[in-house]
């Protein structure tokens, strides 16, 4: 039987989602005759879901032909280098979770075995010590990964923080100027149905048009007018695991270092972040509602600033968790109308990212073979749980003394966790699951930023001696070091790579900071 192939896409909002899923759809699918059309609404405000992101942002920018330079330039970019956790483990502490290894492998040994072989030996050097980024970032100081890394001590990565509004704006405007994407401005109103399968037909606007398509991207925000309201997907709800389910935001000036990584406080009913921007600094507190007033989380978060506040307290409600099929039918969800995850690891847009080019990989025709669907839910699925596993670990890791992080060391959590952590625990193992989304070294910044220490090490550990080990572990901080000593303050990167013009601080704000 012959295809009948996918002619048209309707994107139903803007905001991050839709602009990255214009911009990657009609890049990849340039040779084919598919019009694609974005319709939002001028007068619904977007949640802008990042200030804060991972390194595969980076491959989003190669993939639509753009470097990190004019994204930065255009949307008042700064370097992450990782992320800062103060108070997590109790007040008073702090660790970094990198985006880079620690030490050098060696014989198929982590080094991490080699390092508890050590510190059960006496040696209290903290793991920290031996990655190249977090003793760059905590010297406010910015490197680049070099193409050729003499060895695992120069292997990491870097990812961005940018003004979501501002992001969004330059890819509306590259979608629209140079990929020749469809922009349609009007509220939508309703949306009709195939009354023989089922599929979405088309969405009518207040004004009375009618926008058909052969596939809808939904990326209208938690309203998930198509997947959620039309297609009536339920959702699966992770409250009781994960307990906050607010925020408060509000930008303000710069006031403390120029940090090049994103800082996460500990609070007593959640916690805060900071997000430096070129412009700006982002905060917000992320809080569980059972536990705090809103009016108590927003005096907190008020008394905590740096600086001159420069916009008023922005609240948000969620939940979560994410639909239960995020493909169903002819619609394909992204973003918040697919799901949420808080954005303690800056992962709401990478689920962005990956759901473009899942659906790129698993594309259809118009017969939309319900195979692709079921693969394409089964893996998002995964990945989310992932990543959920991922951030409840931080909340079951802490040992703070008030209500909400006694309830978080109590729960029943996951098999998957649970399986996790009494593998490290056991011998310090970190094992790899299907569409993990975070890799062995950031577990392990968890576990040793939590003190969560294995009863044993890897025997073959023992091939070297703990005097060998000394040696090669001092050469290791001395290179460190050398490296450390001729990197530039993230200032001077800033202003020698990707500084703003001027004409951009006046800037839309986002509302949900990605931390």
């Amino acid at each position: 039987m012959a295809n009948e192939p996918i002619r048209s896409i309707l994107i139903v909002g803007g905001g991050t989602a839709g602009w990255m899923a214009a911009n990657l759809l009609a890049t990849r699918l340039r040779r084919l005759p598919i019009e694609i059309t974005l319709v939002e609404s001028p007068d619904i405000r977007t949640v802008g879901v990042g200030e804060a992101t991972v390194p595969a942002i980076r491959d989003y920018f190669k993939a639509i032909g753009v470097t990190e330079a004019e994204v930065m330039q255009a949307s008042q970019g700064t370097v992450k280098l990782g992320i800062e956790f103060r108070d997590w483990l109790r007040p008073g502490t702090s660790f970094f979770h990198p985006f880079g290894r620690y030490g050098v492998d060696a014989f198929s040994v982590p080094f991490h075995q080699y390092w508890l072989k050590r510190h059960m030996a006496g040696d209290q050097t903290p793991l920290s010590e031996y990655c190249l980024p977090t003793q760059a970032a905590m010297r406010n100081l910015m490197l680049l990964p070099p193409e050729q890394p003499a060895n695992d001590l120069g292997v990491f990565d870097w990812a961005i923080h940018f003004d979501a509004g501002l992001f969004a704006r330059f890819l509306s405007q590259r979608a629209r100027d140079l990929l020749g994407v469809r922009h349609v401005e009007g509220t939508i109103s309703g949306a009709d149905r195939n009354g023989e399968n089922g599929r979405i037909a088309s969405v009518t606007l207040s004004d009375g048009r009618v926008l058909e398509a052969d596939l809808f991207v939904d990326c209208s925000g938690f309203r998930s007018l198509l997947l959620g309201q039309t297609l009536d997907v339920p959702y699966e709800d992770w409250t009781h695991l994960l307990p906050c389910d607010r925020a408060v935001a509000m930008p303000c000036t710069h006031g403390d270092a120029f940090t090049p990584y994103t800082r996460s406080t500990a609070r007593s009913a959640g916690w805060q972040w900071r997000i430096p921007l070129q412009h700006r600094v982002g905060n917000g507190y992320v809080y569980s509602s059972r536990h705090i007033s809103d009016d108590e989380a927003t005096a907190t978060l008020i008394a905590s600033l740096e600086g001159e506040a420069l916009a008023e307290p922005n609240m948000l409600r969620f939940r979560t968790g994410h639909r239960t099929k995020v493909w169903e039918k002819n619609c394909v969800a992204l973003g918040l109308a697919a799901g949420f995850l808080e954005p303690l690891e800056s992962t709401s847009i990478v689920l962005i990212q990956s759901g473009i080019e899942r659906l790129l990989a698993h594309f259809p025709d118009r017969d939309f073979d319900p195979t692709l669907a079921d693969e394409f839910n089964r893996i998002t699925a995964l990945e989310y749980a992932r990543i959920r596993d991922f951030l409840l670990l931080h909340y079951w890791g802490g040992q703070r003394d008030e209500a909400m992080w006694q309830e978080c060391r109590a729960l029943d959590l996951p098999e998957t966790l649970a399986q996790r952590i009494r593998t490290y625990q056991g011998s310090g193992k970190l094992p790899r699951f299907e569409w993990d989304s975070f890799q062995a070294p950031s577990w392990l910044s968890m576990f040793a930023g939590f003190d969560i220490l294995p009863r044993r090490y890897d025997p073959l550990a023992d091939q070297f001696s703990n005097q060998e080990l000394a040696g090669s572990f001092e050469q290791m901080r001395a290179a460190i070091a050398r490296a450390v000593g001729q990197a530039a303050t993230h200032e001077e990167f800033i202003a020698g790579t990707c500084a703003a013009s001027a004409a951009q601080y006046a800037a839309p704000q986002s509302a949900l900071h990605s931390a």
